[in-house]
């Protein structure tokens, strides 16, 4: 069972690149990031309502929520509103190599020459992504959107090592972290005046996303790595060459021989440097 809740994530997080990308046809970063969130907040408050009881370690969730949803998703979508899907997914995905970076100051790590091996490749590939293959010219077609999709690796990275020492249970974390998550970006989009109702196909994606990108997916992946975690790793580097799959086909982009190579190298870069 736990194989089958592997595939399950990983053919969902595979398609979540696609909807971040039509969703924003219809409204902006925000807007999708509010609706988003507020459908996953409905999730994890179904699955949890039961057991539902405040306690002092749920106000660590105060400023999780900050960093995720706000931050990261905030970060993320408005490098999707910029750039090419293909691009955007795969400068998300150098996260791994970030929490390697980030490790090495915050956890005093110590890098081995295959952890640097794989911090090279993987870097190199990123900006292989990034320059469509030019890597002499170093020519980047929008400067702003590359660093908001390297900026949400970091700050992805980053929600990982604050979560290291959060012993609670997944469904009540995600459930705190979404409920101060979501009054965080209500009020920033109240602020920002953009409290609207969207488009239905907007609301739609919205929804998806809410539901397979922040909610039960990783519900699916927490059962797949108590099962089987070997098995779960390894059928995850399969989610970025999947998702360029489902953007050409659903989001109608011509996949760049740069991006599967760039993207080979950031996965390749993953592989050899993990520990």
């Amino acid at each position: 069972m736990s194989r089958k809740h592997a595939v399950g994530a990983v053919l969902l997080w595979s398609t979540v690149a696609s909807a971040f990308k039509l969703s924003l046809r219809y409204m902006n970063p925000l807007q999708l990031l509010l609706y988003a969130s507020l459908t996953s907040l409905m999730v994890f408050g179904l699955l949890y309502a039961r057991d539902f009881s405040p306690r002092r370690e749920n106000l660590r969730s105060a400023y999780l929520g900050l960093v995720n949803p706000l931050l990261y998703y905030t970060v993320l979508f408005s490098a999707y509103d910029r750039l090419p899907a293909q691009e955007a997914q795969a400068l998300n995905y150098t996260w791994p190599l970030m929490l390697v970076l980030l490790s090495i100051p915050l956890l005093g790590k110590k890098p081995g020459a295959r952890t640097i091996l794989g911090l090279v490749l993987g870097f190199i590939g990123a900006i292989v992504v990034a320059t469509k293959g030019n890597l002499t010219g170093l020519n980047f077609t929008d400067p702003l959107g590359v660093a908001l999709g390297l900026g949400s690796a970091v700050v992805w990275a980053s929600y990982w090592l604050l979560n290291l020492r959060d012993e609670r249970p997944l469904v009540e974390k995600m459930l705190w972290n979404f409920l101060f998550g979501f009054i965080y970006v209500l009020v920033t989009a109240e602020m920002t005046g953009n409290l609207a109702v969207p488009q239905l196909k907007g609301l739609a994606g919205a929804v998806y996303v809410g539901l397979f990108e922040m909610g039960v997916t990783f519900l699916l992946w927490y059962r797949a790595v108590e099962g089987d975690i070997a098995f779960a790793s390894n059928l995850a580097y399969l989610v970025p060459f999947l998702s360029l799959f489902f953007i050409s086909i659903i989001v109608g982009e011509s996949i760049a021989p740069a991006t599967v190579v760039g993207l080979a190298m950031i996965v390749g870069g993953i592989i050899i440097g993990r520990r």
